[in-house]
């Protein structure tokens, strides 16, 4: 799933709902910088944590 990560997606992190909802910023190396609302810029081990893609309509 860490490749389909691209800058522009929104995503959540499952164990931190209060985050908020996350833009990508970059996936490097499995190393992911997100946005987030309430939290601001995250790297987020993508072999650790399984980012949520927020899918909208």
């Amino acid at each position: 799933m860490t490749s389909l990560l691209e800058p522009g997606m929104l995503v959540r992190h499952p164990n931190q709902p209060d985050w908020g909802l996350g833009q990508v910023q970059s996936n490097i190396g499995g190393k992911v910088t997100v946005n987030f609302e309430h939290m601001g810029k995250i790297v987020v081990d993508a072999s650790r944590v399984d980012l949520e893609i927020e899918y909208r309509s």
